[in-house]
């Protein structure tokens, strides 16, 4: 028995050809795309000599490859699977392409119109082409489409610009007039289609208060004009004195004359005083400048420099130095430094010891219950006596001296002392920001005394506001205190005064600014793009607004914000991890109610920059509300936005959607390359075609799971891949 090994048929197969079983026997069979033997021979089959039009379609052409081929659409048509190539086996075939669909043909500012097998370019609304063509095809080379503008809007005399504005054609700029001026005119200026600026027809004039009004007993002083700004002061006239109120007015900026409630009364010396021994002549007027005349009774003479007593200004009569004489032992007498009185003893009883006896009568023509009555008697033998009262401040005085003569005949000389107020109350204090108190320099605590206060407030950062209160307090404490209800952050002036005495002291007082309001903000709680802020204008009701500010930091972190934090306030740095931000910051006067905000639009609010949101993030956005004055600084916050999973807005998708494609392609064929290489050395490599194939629908499967999730700063990573 001969053993013949049989040969494994499936071993002898061509590399390019499979072993297959038919009836029970093995066959080798070249693979598609190839002919031949299938052992000893599988060569290559050119498809493409069928020709592209009847293999591949219309609009085609056909690329043969070792084993296979595939097709490709000529310029300015599309596959229907809207792959870059394709074998006809599934009725794929090529359609024109609309170029308005396909973003970057045409380049920055420019809109793309689609026309048969090709396309055209127009720069987008607000740009044009710089050799003034309507339309243009890239063809390589560069064309740019430069923006229509008419640059800087014109400075406004005694005015200023409101709100944002546009450079565009079309677009307006609104002027308002500054604080003390007004306009009956135009307040806008146009951009026009040949690029200048339409001259506005604002003429912002100076505000007229007219003649100063008029303030009864009294007349201007001082005038500074009647513009915004300008100050009359007032004076009471011959006759009349301050009784209350302020004696300035100030123009204000809604031209009208504010502040002044000056009221001057007449003055009134009230009843004369008594002399002894002495009629009155009087024809019963008070006012000023009225006389008293007196006249000796009959058996005692007249002994001054005049015989009459006159209203001063002071409101009181003029101090009295004569007497009616019964006997002239005393001569000359006098009263100086207020209290004291002097007098010269009869010249036949020089050196001789006499006893005079003092008896004084006071009282207060304002106080019916105050009263005095002392009696003293002091002997010397000095020519000329000296002798000091101690009498109280404000009242008036009849001084009787009497001494008795050689002949036991009691003789009298009587004088008038009147004393000034100089001082019926000191040591005013102010203490917790609000109160006052006082001490007491005239009575005791056995008398009452009623003050009248007459407290007003104005504030610098808000000319419109007034604060006025009058009302009285009646105490018999010797350190009397009050607290006034004020409101924050004013400038008062108080003016206190002591009814029985007619005497008045003016305190100055500012009160500390508080929290300013919280901000009116409408919440706004949104998931994917950022949203559009609206801020609206805050008054000054606690103190000046200062500044506004837009904060902005990681949604985790809301919770733990204290709006009292980023005292320095944190600028935006692409180099640091920050956990939050001032992303804008605006003083008051430049914020127009309602005003617009987008957060991360990459300019920059006052000296902070609006840095662009990270894809992907969670942030909370608070608005900050600053108040500042007399070194002291105060906030309030309100929340304002919550964003919750950040993504692109559509044109940021297209383009860091190239972007993304672009980098996975580059990968991938990298990827590739090197494995080709490897398989080379050592087995005969794939199809090109089929790996090109297996390349381009991964990434297209990776685009559509994941998305386009980037921001800018990813985008340009994947650029740089």
């Amino acid at each position: 028995v001969v053993k013949r090994t049989v040969p494994d048929v499936c071993a002898t197969c061509h590399v390019h050809a499979t072993c297959h079983q038919i009836e029970g026997k093995s066959v080798c069979i070249c693979n598609y795309g190839f002919v031949g033997n299938g052992r000893t021979h599988c060569q290559d089959k050119d498809e493409c000599q069928i020709g592209a039009s009847k293999i591949c379609g219309n609009h085609t052409l056909c690329h043969n490859t070792h084993g296979s081929f595939y097709c490709v659409c000529l310029d300015g048509y599309r596959a229907s699977n809207n792959n870059k190539t394709f074998i006809p086996n599934d009725g794929t075939n090529c359609t024109d392409i609309d170029e308005c669909e396909e973003s970057g043909l045409c380049g920055h500012n420019a809109r793309c119109m689609n026309t048969e097998g090709s396309y055209k370019c127009y720069c987008s609304d607000g740009y044009k082409l710089e050799n003034e063509e309507r339309s243009f095809h890239p063809d390589g080379n560069i064309v740019s489409c430069k923006e229509i503008g008419c640059g800087s809007p014109p400075e406004m005399k005694h005015g200023y610009i409101v709100g944002n504005y546009s450079l565009l054609p079309g677009s307006a700029v609104h002027y308002e007039c500054k604080e003390g001026f007004y306009s009956n005119e135009g307040k806008f200026s146009y951009c026009t289609a040949n690029e200048t600026w339409e001259p506005a027809t604002l003429s912002c004039k100076g505000v007229d208060c007219g003649v100063p009004p008029s303030v009864l007993n009294a007349h201007p002083a001082s005038e500074s004009g009647n513009t915004y700004g300008s100050e009359v002061t007032y004076s009471c006239a011959l006759g009349s004195f301050i009784a209350s109120g302020n004696q300035t007015t100030v123009c204000n900026a809604k031209g009208q004359w504010h502040g002044a409630d000056l009221v001057c009364k007449e003055i009134d010396c009230g009843k004369p005083l008594l002399i002894p021994h002495a009629e009155i002549i009087w024809n019963n007027s008070t006012t000023l400048r009225s006389r008293v005349y007196y006249q000796c009774e009959e058996g005692y003479y007249f002994s001054g420099d005049r015989n009459f007593s006159e209203c001063t200004i002071y409101r009181s009569w003029e101090n009295m130095t004569y007497i009616c004489r019964e006997e002239q032992l005393l001569s000359n007498v006098s009263i100086f430094n207020e209290t004291c009185v002097k007098w010269q003893r009869k010249t036949g009883r020089l050196g001789v010891q006499e006893t005079y006896t003092f008896h004084i009568l006071g009282q207060r023509w304002d106080e019916k219950t105050f009263s005095e009555d002392m009696r003293f008697n002091i002997t010397t033998s000095e020519d000329n006596p000296k002798v000091c009262l101690d009498l109280n401040s404000g009242s008036d005085y009849v001084v009787n001296i009497t001494t008795i003569s050689s002949t036991n005949i009691a003789v009298s000389v009587t004088v008038a002392v009147q004393t000034k107020v100089k001082e019926a109350f000191s040591d005013v204090l102010i203490f917790n920001d609000t109160c006052l108190k006082w001490r007491r320099n005239v009575r005791g605590t056995d008398v009452e005394d009623r003050y009248s206060f007459h407290v007003q407030g104005q504030r610098w950062y808000q000319m419109e506001f007034f604060h006025e209160m009058t009302f009285s307090l009646t105490t018999h404490k010797q350190a009397p205190e009050v607290c006034f209800d004020l409101q924050p952050g004013t400038n008062y002036s108080i003016n206190i005064s002591m009814v029985a005495l007619n005497f008045s002291l003016l305190v100055s007082m500012s009160t500390q600014i508080t929290d300013p309001p919280f901000p009116d903000v409408g919440f706004v709680a949104v998931k994917g793009s950022a949203p559009l802020l609206r801020l609206r204008k805050v008054e000054d009701q606690n103190g000046p607004i200062s500044l506004y500010q837009v904060i902005v930091l990681p949604l985790g972190l809301q919770n733990t914000f204290i709006c009292d934090s980023f005292a320095a306030s944190t600028f935006f740095s692409n180099t640091t991890d920050t956990k939050g931000y001032v992303a804008a910051e605006f003083r008051a006067k430049d914020v127009a109610d309602n005003m617009s905000i987008a957060l991360g639009d990459r300019h920059y609010y006052g000296k902070f920059y609006n840095a662009p949101l990270k894809l992907g993030e969670e942030y909370c956005v608070f608005l900050r509300i600053i108040s500042e004055w007399n070194k002291v600084r105060t906030q309030s916050c309100a929340v304002w936005a919550q964003i919750k999973n950040l993504s692109p807005t559509p044109q940021y998708m297209t383009v860091i959607g190239l972007g993304s494609v672009a980098a996975v392609c580059l990968i991938l064929f990298l990827s590739f390359s090197v494995t080709r290489s490897y398989l080379h050395s050592t087995v005969h490599s794939p199809p090109a075609a089929l790996v090109c194939k297996v390349v381009h629908l991964s990434a297209t499967m990776d685009m559509a799971q994941t998305g386009i999730g980037l921001s800018f700063l990813e985008a340009e990573n994947v650029s740089l891949l």
